[in-house]
């Protein structure tokens, strides 16, 4: 039977400015032959750059949501999942980020949900740079140096805007936070189509048997609290807080189906991805759907919830408890909706809680490094080293790419990483090649010494 080919997606990615519509109505207009499917993923309520893109003849796919960081995750699977009803139309996938995110957890999509996994391949990360204004943009923001670190092609844009000096200095700034890149520069993102499609930067065979994990994964919520309640009537308080909004689930915990808590959020990835239903101060919280909390209104704030039975529950919460003050408790004074709710100051204590997100440092400086060695790689401790590494400061470590040798095998073994996942499969034949070993590690605070060490120690 022919293996289904799986349609290959190119993450589209840059700070404000950068030229990523210029490029991307490039791509569109060129014969290229390809039919493209376009993702959008614009910050704020109106997609700004819809007016741009209306000559396309591709269908384009938009999505506008206020809290990028939270969502962006739960809406691509959501948009991806049409994509796959209607496949025949499609050969290509453009995803263009928002210039305000990381492209991590878009990239970590690929990989960690297992029916886009079937689907779709990520191609490769294209990251436009503004040659004139960079250089601020990197001192004053975490996700433009992120951005320059996950790309596996770096585009210096409107390199007309700065002298011929000024470029080269940009260029080996970038090449020393991302060795692995290559850097082409252009003017009004004027690069050909063959420079963005068709990397084969992501090329993780489907040899690999088990499902890729992420220790720490990005999700659409950043709060849980679990709590163990009796039948009866509850009311959920919040007080106020960063924004007028909140999306929230709940969902029910069933002792016999074997999941932990990490089980129940990937549940809960799925359900935040849906259409949310708007909910007024005073009504009830429904289970198993992903609500918009209105919390515009100035003070306390309070919203029903009705349990049935003796049951443990979880509360998923796009914003951190703390942050509205969260709290739960009996509604022992059976107070209607209309009536002032009673001032609620500590609430029901929690079972277990957890914050999902990793606190991100804006100071934090971005670097790669190479490590090489002549010989062979034992496997073993090259295994233990590498998992202990990801587990302690995978959060930090935005890609990871390299060979190495192992004496038994004929072949270089290739490796790919994104975040925790981390891949080697066999590549290309040694031949008469001298073996040798090369790993690059791009992300923030690496300590290049103590990297080099432990890499030595793996040596055969």
């Amino acid at each position: 039977m022919k293996e289904k080919r799986k349609v290959p997606v190119t993450i589209l990615t840059g700070y404000l400015g950068a030229g990523k519509t210029t490029l991307l109505n490039k791509i569109l207009r060129e014969e290229h032959g390809k039919k493209i499917a376009v993702i959008e993923n614009e910050y704020g309520e109106v997609g700004i750059d819809q007016g741009l893109v209306i000559n396309a003849d591709e269908e384009v796919f938009e999505m506008s949501n206020g809290c990028i960081c939270c969502t962006v995750r739960g809406d691509l699977i959501r948009v991806l999942g049409n994509l796959m009803k209607r496949r025949d139309k499609f050969d290509y996938v453009l995803v263009e980020t928002t210039g305000l995110a990381d492209p991590g957890p878009v990239a970590q999509t690929f990989f960690m949900d297992d029916e886009v996994r079937d689907e779709f391949t990520l191609d490769g990360i294209v990251t436009l740079v503004d040659s004139a204004h960079i250089n601020q943009q990197l001192e004053h923001s975490t996700e433009s140096a992120e951005q320059v670190a996950f790309a596996d092609v770096l585009i210096l844009n409107k390199t007309d805007l700065v002298s011929k000096n000024e470029v080269n200095v940009l260029e080996s700034r970038l090449r020393d936070m991302n060795k692995m890149a290559r850097i082409l520069r252009s003017k009004e993102a004027g690069v050909d189509v063959e420079d963005v499609l068709n990397l084969g930067a992501f090329d993780l065979q489907q040899t690999l048997d088990r499902r890729p994990t992420f220790l720490e994964p990005e999700y659409p919520f950043e709060w849980t609290g679990v709590y163990e309640l009796k039948k009866g009537n509850y009311r959920l308080y919040f007080d106020d807080g960063p924004d007028p909004t909140m999306l929230i689930t709940a969902i029910e915990f069933n002792s016999s189906n074997g999941k932990d808590l990490d089980g129940y959020a990937e549940d809960c990835v799925r359900i935040f991805s849906k259409e949310p239903k708007q909910l007024m101060p005073g009504e009830a919280i429904s289970f198993n759907e992903v609500i918009e909390l209105q919390l515009q209104d100035a003070g306390q704030k309070a919203f029903e919830l009705y349990i049935d039975n003796k049951s443990t529950i979880g509360l998923f919460t796009q914003h951190t408890a703390e942050e509205f003050n969260i709290r739960l408790d009996d509604n022992k004074d059976d107070q209607t909706r209309d009536k002032k709710f009673s001032n609620i100051t500590k609430g029901i204590d929690t079972k277990t809680e957890r914050i999902w997100v990793a606190e991100h440092e804006h100071d934090d400086e971005v670097g790669s490094i190479a490590l090489e060695s002549l010989g062979n790689i034992n496997p073993d401790k090259l295994n233990d080293w590498i998992s202990k590494l990801l587990r302690e400061k995978g959060v930090d470590i935005f890609r990871t790419k390299g060979f190495i040798s192992y004496a038994e095998e004929s072949r270089k073994i290739v490796f790919q990483g994104v975040h925790m996942l981390f891949t080697a499969e066999p590549g290309s034949e040694w031949g008469n090649e001298p073996r040798k070993n090369q790993l690059v590690f791009i992300g923030r605070n690496l300590d290049e010494d103590a990297l080099r060490t432990e890499f030595e120690k793996c040596l055969a």
